[in-house]
């Protein structure tokens, strides 16, 4: 289920097993790299990184970062090469178990199966608190699958809700189009575009950091739930955190924790939210250099994230100061279709590295799934093939 990265890496994988299989796209291939994503945004990764099995990046900017057009190209033509039995326009509607398989209804009918691999992605719906619904009528509200360009927005002041990948790039994006920007920020990934000479995803692959498997984690579900790094994919492979936003402009303010009788009122502490982000990016620079060999250039180390003199810990929201809000709060994978009892009370599918508690059932694409690169373009190739060998071998004891 699913013709993106992860749902074609599987299908090339079974169709090199010789297993019978069609791989279902309610959209078009690569649908929401096609329909869910603002124009201007770039990959995070370069393009050396992207790849999948047998398929590469061979284009002329190899330290570049994909367009999201360049992307949905790349992964069609993927598809393309690997001849996946794709159907789109076709949407599953409910999956439930039955007899030794599952029943997979959908807008063009039935279909039964022998195993299931849920490749539709961690990135269905945008996750939106509760406290937005006390948000004053007058303040419009969108989420990075309803924002296109600053161009769409009223006239006045933005309050980008997170601090991660998304919140970062969008806080600045709108900050260049002359807007007044507030960010709220929570917990954070501070992360430099490029450190000792190299992009900084060279040291992450280099390291070993990125093939960790997911049983060698310590906190596995504290793993899953992190933020994404702040990180920005632009030709001058620039950094983009929050020192930097301030320097923009922009105004840092704590994480929002209640909006009441339309005034949002935000945690202090960004002193100890900033300390602490500012901590980890020393610990993983600091893997960095005890891996790195002598020849390579000097240790780096970046000055501290700046503490507002007075953050402010609230904001009335009914004085038209800020028009819009922008909730950067990360994203959810969609079961509404699934009719079979795996979900926690959280609503997360129940996997071990891809194996879903349910016989023949499997996913892919999800956080730290089989190794901490597993939901990026390059770590989908390894997983997928661990989880199509489970798969195979599940299939021939059900034929025994």
């Amino acid at each position: 289920m699913g013709a993106g990265h992860a749902g074609l890496a599987a299908s090339h994988f079974l169709t090199e097993r010789s297993l019978d299989h069609v791989v279902l796209e309610r959209g078009e291939v690569a649908n929401s790299w096609r329909r869910e994503r603002w124009p201007s945004l770039r990959l995070l990764t370069p393009n050396w990184l992207s790849r999948l099995p047998g398929h590469h990046y061979d284009g002329p900017e190899p330290d570049g970062y994909m367009t999201m057009a360049e992307v949905t190209e790349f992964i069609e033509r993927f598809a393309k090469v690997s001849r996946a039995p794709v159907r789109t326009g076709t949407e599953v509607t409910r999956v439930r178990r039955i007899d030794d398989g599952y029943q997979v209804m959908t807008s063009n009918g039935e279909i039964r199966c022998r195993a299931l691999v849920i490749a539709s992605g961690a990135c269905n719906r945008p996750t939106v608190p509760e406290l937005a619904a006390a948000v004053p009528e007058s303040v419009e509200q969108l989420t990075p699958f309803s924002y296109r360009d600053p161009a769409q927005l009223a006239d006045g002041g933005v309050l980008v809700v997170g601090a991660s990948a998304t919140g970062v790039q969008l806080a600045a994006e709108l900050r260049r189009s002359g807007r007044p920007v507030t960010i709220s920020v929570g917990e954070q990934a501070r992360m430099p575009r490029t450190y000792r000479g190299r992009d900084v995803l060279w040291w992450m692959v280099a390291s070993g950091i990125w093939d960790q498997r997911y049983d060698e984690v310590d906190d596995l579900d504290r793993a899953r739930r992190l933020p994404s790094p702040q990180l920005v994919g632009t030709p001058e492979r620039t950094t983009l955190d929050l020192n930097v936003l301030t320097a923009m402009g922009v105004e840092p303010v704590g994480r929002l924790a209640a909006i009441r009788d339309g005034t949002a009122l935000f945690s202090g502490g960004l002193r100890n939210v900033f300390a602490l982000a500012d901590l980890k990016l020393a610990r993983l620079l600091t893997t960095f250099d005890e891996w790195a060999d002598d020849e390579a250039d000097a240790p780096e180390r970046f000055a501290p994230t700046q503490v507002p003199a007075s953050a402010r810990l609230q904001l009335d929201l009914r004085r038209g100061e800020i028009r819009t809000i922008i909730w950067a709060t990360g994203f959810r994978p969609d079961y509404g279709w699934l009719d079979v009892p795996v979900l926690d009370p959280k609503g997360r599918l129940r996997h071990d590295g891809g194996v879903v508690d349910s016989p023949g059932m499997y996913a892919l694409g999800l956080p730290v799934l089989r190794r901490r690169k597993s939901t990026f373009i390059h770590g989908i190739e390894d997983d997928a093939r661990d989880v199509t060998n489970h798969l195979a071998h599940h299939l021939d004891g059900m034929v025994e």
